[in-house]
């Protein structure tokens, strides 16, 4: 269990990820399991197709300071048939690719981030009959980010809506207010339950860590505020999934040790101690366990698929098996060749003692 306290003992040193990281094409037996599993569709276009814009323009953001979005342009022929292919892409994420609701939508904008791994493409698409608009996400397909949108789609509370067809990748847009925006804006707003986000940001910290989840800095991912009885509850979600078991430095997988989520580390420390936060890491672990049983055969299949996919270094593998052998007392990480077989034995690191407890009183109820 990783202790918040580390923290305080390493306040001098923060963490940055590598500056980038190279696509891993998905492979034969992982393109067959997104198949079984429904995630693998066909497109009326490719990601390359989206690439043929002819120039752009900075986007600015509601202050006037430019973001690391462009508004691309296309030629009027390209856009003509782009522009129907985009509308039929939003209606497979929505309606399973029911046509019959599309006549009142059209695509507003396209972005494209130059910044990322992904280079991802935003589209938004647009009500016409009230101007309520809505994204979704275009980028390269890698092996890495898919890995980590299913492991947060079966661990995590989160649903993950997106699609694959070859290289290209769809993602469905996932809302709520970026951390950095979050953490600038509402933090210290008096609005701001700080006990109640504090246990969260300790729960995202565990869950992100056992899913072996890197570079979760504050943009990486979005705050939902949800109205409870009297007061408000608090969901830090994931939106980047590319550095999913690549790094090889055991820090670059807790949020705790980023300078750019320290505001968040500071309330835990202002409000939580020691017991508590315990609690809440097992808490967190606990549900990671329950939703480990009732998903365990596509678990175990995405794992066995993992196991010999080379999703990053041998450098980093080897880094990332001696620090986490080292911090647990476990000599079978440094059994691990591949970061698959690293994060397999780290989940039995995290979650077998709670494992084998929930599978003994199922088994107890069950006779």
């Amino acid at each position: 269990m990783i202790n918040f306290i580390d923290h305080i003992n390493h306040s001098g040193q923060t963490e940055q990820p590598s500056r980038k990281k190279p696509i891993y094409p998905i492979k034969d037996d992982l393109r067959k399991y997104l198949v079984k599993y429904g995630r693998e569709v066909k497109l009326p276009f490719a990601y390359s197709d989206l690439q043929k814009f002819t120039y752009t323009t900075p986007l600015k953001d509601k202050h006037g300071i430019e973001t690391a979005w462009e508004k691309v342009s296309y030629d009027l022929h390209e856009w003509k048939s782009l522009r129907e292919s985009l509308i039929k892409v939003y209606a497979i994420l929505k309606t399973e690719g029911d046509m019959s609701y599309i006549d009142h939508l059209d695509v507003a904008r396209i972005d494209y981030c130059f910044f990322g791994n992904s280079k991802p493409f935003r589209i938004r698409i647009i009500n016409k009959f009230n101007d309520n608009y809505d994204h979704y996400y275009i980028k390269q397909a890698d092996a890495s980010r898919v890995y980590g949108l299913e492991l947060e789609h079966l661990l995590s509370p989160n649903r993950m809506t997106y699609f694959t067809n070859k290289e290209t990748l769809i993602e469905e847009h996932i809302p709520g207010i970026p951390g950095d925006v979050f953490i600038a804006d509402y933090l210290n707003s008096k609005q701001t339950n700080q006990i109640r986000l504090a246990k969260e940001f300790v729960k995202f910290n565990e869950r992100c860590f056992v899913q072996l989840l890197g570079d979760m800095r504050s943009y990486n991912f979005v705050v939902n505020i949800i109205p409870d009885i009297e007061d408000f509850q608090y969901r830090i979600r994931a939106i980047d999934f590319d550095q999913q078991s690549y790094e090889g430095r055991k820090n670059l997988y807790l949020p705790q040790f980023f300078k750019e989520n320290q505001q968040l580390v500071k309330i835990v420390m202002k409000h939580l101690n020691h017991q508590s936060i315990e609690q809440y890491q097992a808490e967190e672990k606990t549900m990671m366990t329950f939703r480990l049983v009732s998903s365990r055969y596509r678990i175990k299949e995405l794992l066995d698929m993992m196991n010999d996919d080379p999703i990053s270094k041998p450098e980093k593998i080897n880094e990332l098996k001696k620090s986490l052998a080292e911090h647990f007392y476990n000599d079978q990480y440094l059994k691990a060749n591949t970061m698959g077989q690293l994060l397999k034995t780290h989940m039995k690191q995290a979650l077998l003692k709670l494992l084998k407890q929930v599978t003994k009183t199922r088994n107890r109820i069950a006779d």
